[in-house]
């Protein structure tokens, strides 16, 4: 069953965040997953959105999202991004 990634970006350092992007790809694709969104403009139908960035990951299930979360080849690039972002991180199965 699909698990799905989506995270709330607020950037602060976007130098340093353009580095992250460059990485983040490789890792994702190690563990099955692809970019569903990744930074698009969101348009706010109701309510508030407060963020820089919205991006959606697809795995093949839960359990390989949270491998790549943890993983040893992600944490160069998170330790970059939790250096140039805040970032709020969801997994969501359907």
């Amino acid at each position: 069953m699909p698990a799905y990634v989506l995270v709330e970006v607020d950037i602060n350092d976007p130098k340093e965040y353009e580095a992250y992007k460059k990485l983040t790809p490789a890792t994702v694709e190690a563990y099955g997953g692809k970019f569903i969104i990744r930074g698009n403009p969101v348009q706010v139908m109701e309510g508030e959105w407060n963020h820089d960035r919205l991006v959606m990951l697809e795995f093949p299930d839960k359990k390989t999202a949270e491998e790549w979360y943890y993983s040893k080849e992600y944490q160069n690039a998170k330790a970059i991004r939790q250096k140039a972002s805040t970032a709020k991180f969801f997994i969501i199965e359907v």
